[in-house]
């Protein structure tokens, strides 16, 4: 049986941790629409682009009722440096083990340099304040997403 969430089906259990002591479960982002957020790497380009987006929207997305995430397999220290450098003003999720990146299916095969690698798929998920996923963007590209996942945060506050 397969337990990756799917639309409008209430998420799997699972425990991940995150910076700033947090620990995310489902249990604890009830009551709150969360926006999760899958990206492959800490400081590189792509992903820099993508978290600065989040914190320059993050007053908007909490004005909205919403807690943003963002995930990757990066280990804490690294975690704890991309936040503080780019002063984020949410927490990340050390996946580590990639249970996370596994169980939401975001780890692909990709070709880098001729070679097969495992990466994560850029991808974002929404979760409403009862714990049900609402709406899933995969392989996305960065320019326009986050404005994009903003509007699905404010229309599901309005439904």
């Amino acid at each position: 049986m397969s337990m990756t969430p799917s639309v409008n089906k209430a998420l799997p259990d699972f425990e991940a941790p995150a910076t700033g002591g947090v620990k995310v479960t489902p249990q604890s982002l009830l009551g709150k629409t969360v926006v999760l957020y899958f990206y492959p790497k800490d400081a590189t380009p792509g992903c820099t682009t993508e978290a600065m987006q989040f914190r320059d929207k993050h007053d908007e997305f909490a004005s909205a009722g919403a807690v943003v995430f963002g995930v990757s397999r990066d280990n804490m220290a690294s975690h704890d440096k991309f936040k503080k450098n780019l002063e984020l003003p949410f927490d990340l999720v050390a996946d580590t083990e990639e249970k996370l990146c596994h169980m939401f299916g975001v780890v692909k095969n990709k070709i880098m340099y001729g070679k097969k690698v495992k990466g994560i798929e850029r991808s974002t998920f929404l979760i409403d304040a009862e714990g049900v996923l609402r709406a899933e963007w995969r392989g996305i590209k960065v320019a326009g997403h986050v404005d994009e996942v903003l509007s699905a945060v404010q229309a599901l506050r309005e439904a």
